[in-house]
C-alpha cells in the first residue's frame, strides 16, 4: 500500500513539474515573438525613414543650382566670339540672354574698330545703347560679357554697367581675348559696381570659344550659385 501511495505521488510531482515547464517556454516563446516584433517594427521605421531621407535628398539633387536665382546672361560682342560664350553659359545655367548693342553700329573693319575703340576709351566716351534690361531688379546674378578691347572691357559695357543699379546683386564677368586675358577689365566692372558682389570670371581666347564647353561647364560648377 505504501508502495503505491509513494509511486501516486511520484506521478503527480511529475506531472505538476511537466506542466510549469510548458508554462514557462509558452511564456518564453511569447516574449520573444514581442521582442522579434518590436525589432522588425523598428527595423520597419528606420527604413521608413532612411527612405523618407532619400527622397528629400533625390528632390534636392534633382533641384538646378540656380533654381532660386533669377540669372541675366549680358553680353556685348563684335566678332560672335563673346555672344557663342554667353550662349555656352545660357546652355549650362539657364537665365535670360540680353544683348548690349549700340545706337551707332560699329564698323566692320577691324582697324576701323579699333580707332573707334580707343577714341572711346581715352575720351571716356560711353555710347547710347540701343537696348535696355526690364526689370534689372528683379534679377540675383548678372553675367557681364565682352571681348578686350585695348585692355579693358569695351566702352558700351561700360554704360550697361553705369545704367542700373546693381547693389547687392552678384555679378560675374567673362570675355573673349587674345591673350591679354581680362586685362584690367575686373578692377574697371569693380569700380562700376562698388556695392555687388563681384565672382571669379572666365576668360577665353576667340580663337577657342567653339570649344570651350569642357572649360565653361567645370568654371560654373565651382561658382556654387
Amino acid at each position: 500500500m505504501n508502495k503505491i501511495m509513494i509511486l501516486v505521488l511520484y506521478l503527480l510531482l511529475t506531472l505538476s513539474l511537466t506542466a510549469c515547464g510548458t508554462a514557462n517556454n509558452a511564456a518564453n516563446n511569447d516574449g520573444e515573438k514581442n521582442s522579434n516584433a518590436n525589432a522588425s517594427q523598428e527595423q520597419k521605421n528606420a527604413v521608413a525613414g532612411q527612405n523618407a531621407s532619400n527622397s528629400v535628398i533625390s528632390k534636392a539633387q534633382a533641384q538646378p543650382l540656380s533654381s532660386s536665382k533669377k540669372i541675366l546672361v549680358a553680353y556685348f560682342s563684335h566678332s560672335g566670339n563673346t555672344r557663342e560664350l554667353a550662349n555656352q553659359i545660357q546652355a549650362n545655367i539657364g537665365g535670360e540672354l540680353f544683348e548690349i548693342v549700340t545706337v551707332d553700329p560699329y564698323p566692320e573693319d577691324y582697324e576701323a574698330v579699333k580707332d573707334r575703340a580707343q577714341q572711346e576709351l581715352s575720351g571716356k566716351i560711353q555710347p547710347r545703347l540701343k537696348t535696355k534690361v526690364a526689370n534689372m531688379e528683379s534679377y540675383d546674378v548678372v553675367f557681364v560679357g565682352y571681348p578686350i578691347w585695348w585692355g579693358t572691357m569695351p566702352m558700351p559695357v561700360s554704360k550697361f554697367l553705369s545704367e542700373y543699379n546693381l547693389a547687392g546683386k552678384t555679378v560675374i564677368p567673362f570675355c573673349t581675348h587674345e591673350g591679354s586675358q581680362f586685362g584690367r577689365s575686373i578692377a574697371d566692372v569693380t569700380k562700376l559696381c562698388p556695392q555687388s558682389t563681384i565672382l571669379n570670371g572666365v576668360a577665353i581666347r576667340g580663337r577657342d570659344v567653339k570649344n570651350s564647353q569642357s572649360e565653361v561647364a567645370e568654371w560654373l560648377s565651382k561658382l556654387n550659385l
